[in-house]
């Protein structure tokens, strides 16, 4: 019996094998129906690693020309992991188109939001460039949900190309919904400690400008910067972090700039403690 939640073992993936082979030898029958009856009710589970598998198995059936009708209305399915599934399959068909695989995510980012996030995260590790020009539009949207999404894995250029993050936050640093705000914080933190030389600059020159609401979301990642420096764990941070934190915040202390030098006042009684 198929857990309904948690990583799949090899016990797992031998029952599911055993379902998609049922699968496909009803395709290969000619009955269409039953094979897809059978998928959905095989998909429609709360279990993300089932989903997963199910999606990518499906590209291996040799004949895609009587899958591919199933999985386009799988993915406006009333049933979350259907359509999840059907995300899946999409996402191994086109594994080496990302255009394709980023106007599929344009239409279901806000249906499947967790697949989507998955699917975001693997591109940013493979299509950096293309990831960069498509988020650049996403943080633009009305939609605030696609607003925040286009943060989603971008830690993974944080030790590459901090620089293009620090911008690509400029335009969303005084986004009015929480979500957003959220993701800023998040990683605005990640990217502080892969390359703090580069970050802390962009911090000081938001903080002298920055109305109350800005001023918070700062907060929240420097505080958190500054506790990750007084931890006792020393795999959480490099030296180099550890040392630019401290100046800066020794720096900013003694600003001209008022709200700059208030932030340094609150982040010292941290470090100092």
């Amino acid at each position: 019996m198929l857990s309904k939640i948690g990583r799949l073992d090899a016990e797992s993936r031998k029952e599911l094998d055993g379902l998609i082979a049922q699968i496909f030898d009803l395709l290969d029958q000619g009955k269409e129906k039953k094979a897809e009856k059978k998928l959905i009710g095989i998909s429609a589970t709360p279990n993300y690693f089932i989903r997963e598998y199910l999606g990518k198995e499906l590209i291996k059936y040799n004949d895609q020309k009587k899958i591919y009708p199933v999985i386009k209305k799988m993915i406006s399915d009333r049933i979350y992991g259907v359509r999840a599934t059907a995300l899946f399959y999409y996402n191994q068909k086109f594994r080496e188109d990302p255009d394709k695989i980023l106007n599929i995510l344009e239409d279901t980012f806000d249906s499947i939001p967790w697949e989507a996030e998955s699917i975001i995260n693997e591109m940013w590790k493979h299509y950096p460039d293309k990831m960069k020009a498509k988020m650049s539009s996403w943080v633009e949207s009305e939609h605030s949900k696609k607003r925040a999404l286009s943060f989603h894995g971008m830690e993974n250029i944080a030790q590459s190309d901090p620089g293009f993050i620090m911008n690509f936050i400029s335009k969303a640093i005084d986004d009015d919904t929480m979500e957003v705000q959220k993701k800023i914080t998040h990683i605005l933190t990640q990217v502080a400690r892969a390359n703090p030389i580069i970050v802390y600059p962009y911090i000081r020159e938001w903080l002298s400008e920055a109305n109350d609401k800005r001023i918070k979301t700062i907060w929240v990642s420097m505080k958190k910067l500054a506790n990750i420096v007084v931890q006792k764990n020393r795999r959480e941070k490099s030296q180099e972090f550890v040392l630019l934190t401290q100046q800066t915040i020794n720096d900013w202390l003694n600003d001209e700039n008022e709200n700059v030098a208030k932030m340094g006042s609150k982040l010292s009684h941290i470090i100092r403690k």
